[in-house]
């Protein structure tokens, strides 16, 4: 283990890795950032030595959202760093502007000043999530500015949300040959152990009595790589939520086989799974006075001699029937049995959270994570939240006449319904069938295709801060 100047602490091999966002120590001798808006430019430079006021007008500093100004002391040591808020515009256009100080900066030990409330809790959940580096394959020794926790704000609540999507991200990021159904137990398993949570699981063959679903698509792997369902509980009092996450290890599209442009992002179907864990690491890490169950169906999705195969009809585990009309469509389906399990002991909210369809790309893009609910108020809790912690959301319909559409004739239910429209809507009423009666479900991307603030190239989480939020509305915690 090593701490680097980043203020970040890891462990880094090629097969085990752990990673640690935390604020640095407090430092009487931290250097002053101070936060500038647009229309406080004047005041505040006016304010500060003329040399330094000088210097900051001179090199252009115009307080622009994440930009930085180093103002030098007498000897040329830094006296005072300034960041940019950006004006409101700029804010509305993008989250986290102030994080990137954390990259912009000279190395060092910062103190930050002139935020408060939400702003200032904003800037140092950014400035912990922009700190984050997926090290382990290479790891970085790049020197980064570190951030004192600034008082005013819950540094420990702060630190395990950062972490917990920290979780998510590395999950995510692991390409499929070291995060496999197995590994991704693995990792179900090493969080259950950290919070005293209990654990169970069902591999390969023993999957087909209860759980045919799951095991259709799996079966194809290879034994090392066999489906599994994990099921984690945590917590013996107060109201229950469950989360079930779509564990897709990576999705050739089975027999109706991607092309390899759409085959190349597969190792993030597991993205549900990763964001349900991170989630759970939250709520576990906070203590929250709940009954905590996760539910992750871990498969692959293979092309073998057992494939399941286009037109064949799989009776789930509800005894519903399923005609499978497109292999590539296996995320509804193992997710059916989990939601099925759940449904046995329903808890007082059931969500789920996938990467399912490419149609709610088209429909929201990357960034936007749209979600369906059963219940008006809870979308409303989940929608306020969301716009308070800055991780945007946008509920979609659980449009009943589109029912028809998942309905073949010859089975119950059809896992994709021909025409190619509705793809998202049509998913989530496939889920329904199988979820009780309180439920949410959630459609997300869980991949960062270009860098911004906070949130560098890769894997993201992408809801579980609006959740996490969200829960003491919903569940009244």
């Amino acid at each position: 283990m090593r701490r680097g100047r980043i203020g970040i602490v890891w462990r880094g091999t090629k097969r085990t890795h752990a990673m640690t966002l935390a604020f640095a120590p407090d430092d009487s001798a931290a250097i002053r950032l101070i936060a500038v808006a647009p229309d406080n430019l004047d005041p505040v430079l006016d304010g500060l030595p003329g040399p330094q006021a000088g210097w900051a007008r001179a090199n252009g500093f115009r307080a622009r959202g994440g930009e930085v100004a180093v103002l030098p002391d007498g000897t040329g040591a830094i006296a005072v760093a300034l960041v940019g808020t950006g004006s409101a515009a700029e804010q509305a256009r993008e989250r986290f502007l102030i994080a990137q100080a954390a990259r912009r900066l000279p190395a060092g030990t910062y103190r930050l000043e002139g935020l408060s409330g939400a702003s200032l809790e904003e800037a140092a959940l950014g400035w912990l999530l922009e700190s984050y580096r997926f090290a382990r394959y290479r790891s970085s020794d790049a020197a980064q500015a570190m951030l004192c926790a600034p008082e005013g704000i819950d540094h420990a609540r702060t630190e395990r949300i950062a972490n917990a999507e920290a979780l998510t991200r590395d999950l995510i990021n692991t390409p499929a040959a070291d995060m496999g159904p197995a590994d991704l137990e693995g990792a179900a398993r090493a969080l259950a152990d950290r919070h005293g949570a209990s654990l169970q699981v069902v591999t390969g063959d023993d999957l087909l009595p209860g759980f045919p679903l799951i095991h259709a698509v799996g079966r194809a792997a290879s034994p090392a790589r066999a489906p599994r369902l994990i099921d984690l509980r945590w917590g013996h009092s107060g109201p229950s939520l469950t989360l079930v996450g779509k564990g897709v290890c990576f999705d050739t599209g089975g027999l109706d086989l991607k092309p390899a442009a759409s085959m190349g992002l597969m190792k993030k179907d597991m993205g549900g799974a990763a964001t349900v864990l991170g989630l759970a690491a939250m709520v576990m890490g906070e203590g929250l006075g709940l009954r905590l169950r996760v539910i992750i169906p871990a498969v692959e999705n293979s092309v073998g001699p057992d494939s399941f195969r286009p037109q064949d009809i799989l009776t789930s585990r509800k005894g519903l029937s399923v005609e499978v009309n497109n292999t590539d469509a296996e995320g509804r389906l193992v997710l059916a049995d989990a939601l099925a399990l759940a449904g046995e002991d329903p808890a007082d909210l059931t969500l789920s959270m996938a990467t399912l369809t490419g149609a709610a790309r088209v429909a929201v893009g990357a960034d936007l994570a749209p979600f369906y609910a059963s219940d008006d108020a809870d979308a409303a809790a989940i929608a306020a939240a969301a716009a308070t912690v800055r991780d945007p959301v946008w509920r979609m319909p659980f449009h009943a006449p589109y029912e028809a559409l998942i309905e073949p004739g010859i089975a119950d239910l059809d896992n994709a319904p021909s025409g190619g429209m509705a793809g998202s809507i049509t998913a989530a009423l496939f889920l329904r069938r199988f979820a009780p009666a309180r439920y949410l479900h959630f459609d997300i991307y869980g991949w960062q295709p270009k860098a911004a603030p906070a949130r560098p190239k890769g894997g993201v989480g992408q809801g579980a801060r609006a959740l996490f939020a969200a829960l003491p509305a919903l569940l009244g915690i």
